[in-house]
């Protein structure tokens, strides 16, 4: 007899992490890779973190928190919000969670039910679909370009036919690095409560920006949702923590969610977070080197073939529209990693429907490495 398998993980896998799997086993076959594929810093979490986490495991029992984390981070994540924004948050609407990946599922259990829409820009990040996939939402894609910096607009919503009741959102943006600006999301936040639609605001990358600061959604509304990670920005991806600022109205369903699936965010993680919000100094020289490789590969991809790239405002990502060099991007970033050592994501990650042309650039790594993957593809263009 044949056991029930469930639909739920029928869904796309997560490309990136197939690369770097193909990139991981050409280093142990002797090769060096250079890295261009994760989105993760390439740097540890700041030493008062590092700091705080060796005097609690020496001092502390580490056992559960409160399912929406310990009081101290959440102080400090509320001082956070008025000093960057001025934006005054109650800390009952703030939960610490598993990473944002554990954000972004209690905001979509908390807010939709299976057969709901919500609405999604491609290319993004291929996570917010899947999960959606998994949970029975269906998925409104708006497809965007260089026009609209790949960025939602009014006008793209209002091309969408039938109901909306979700739109997610995320500036600076994975994989292409481009924000909205103040003006954009104040005209999102209108457009989206006049039309009972909620937003999901990524914020995960805010802090690693290099022309204009990014700005909150919680700015512009407060029926929200706003998630928001340790992982970029604080350099601490390994450590799964995050944090998600949710509406008043759903503070029990959230809460019943968190208890439910993970109990508590890590103890561990969340006591030395506290200490990452005084190590600014330390996590805006990393900023300072993810620009100085932004303006690398700005300058180098052109030369090497890829002329067609994203304005990348923030976050460490590039996005290079390939059409005139392949249409196959898979194969492409495959040939790319076994002859020259570059390893780079296709963009059928991001939008499964014209991702085959197109790829991503991770610019999370160091000046040198950016030097020298620029120089290796300059050599594979003239090759081929």
């Amino acid at each position: 007899m044949t056991l029930k398998v469930s639909k739920r993980g029928a869904i796309s896998p997560f490309i990136v992490m197939d690369v770097m799997r193909a990139a991981n086993a050409r280093q142990v076959a002797g090769h060096d890779v250079l890295h261009m594929e994760v989105g993760q810093p390439s740097t540890s979490a700041p030493a008062q973190v590092l700091a705080r986490a060796r005097e609690a495991l020496d001092q502390e029992l580490l056992g559960y928190t409160d399912a929406f984390g310990v009081p101290a981070l959440k102080t400090r994540i509320v001082a956070h919000y008025q000093k960057a924004y001025g934006v005054s948050l109650d800390p009952a609407r703030i939960a610490v969670t598993t990473g944002s990946s554990g954000g972004f599922l209690l905001a979509f259990l908390s807010a939709f039910d299976a057969g709901d829409r919500v609405a999604l820009v491609s290319p993004g990040y291929p996570a917010y679909r899947n999960i959606l996939t998994a949970l029975d939402i269906e998925v409104v894609d708006i497809l965007t370009g260089p026009e609209t910096d790949y960025q939602p607009t009014p006008a793209l919503l209002d091309q969408i036919e039938g109901r909306l009741d979700g739109l997610i959102i995320a500036s600076p943006s994975n994989p292409t690095g481009t924000m909205i600006d103040r003006d954009g999301l104040a005209a999102l936040a209108v457009y989206c409560r006049a039309r009972g639609v909620r937003v999901v605001s990524d914020e995960i990358y805010h802090g690693i920006t290099f022309e204009e600061p990014a700005h909150t959604f919680g700015e512009f509304e407060t029926e929200c949702f706003i998630v928001n990670s340790f992982s970029k920005y604080y350099s601490m991806t390994g450590w799964r923590l995050g944090w998600l600022v949710f509406p008043e109205s759903l503070s029990r369903s959230v809460e019943c969610l968190a208890q439910n699936l993970f109990i508590s965010a890590p103890t561990l993680s969340q006591i030395a977070a506290v200490a990452a919000f005084d190590c600014q100094d330390e996590l805006d020289a990393n900023v300072v080197r993810y620009k100085a490789n932004r303006d690398v590969l700005l300058a180098e991809l052109p030369k090497a073939g890829f002329d067609r790239l994203s304005h990348a405002q923030g976050a460490f990502y590039v996005y290079a529209d390939v059409a005139h060099l392949t249409d196959d991007s898979q194969v492409f970033c495959q040939k790319i990693l076994a002859e020259t050592g570059v390893a780079v994501t296709p963009g059928v990650d991001f939008d499964p429907q014209r991702g085959h042309s197109a790829i991503r650039f991770s610019f999370a790594g160091s000046t040198a490495d950016m030097i020298e993957a620029a120089r290796r593809l300059k050599v594979f263009h003239q090759s081929v």
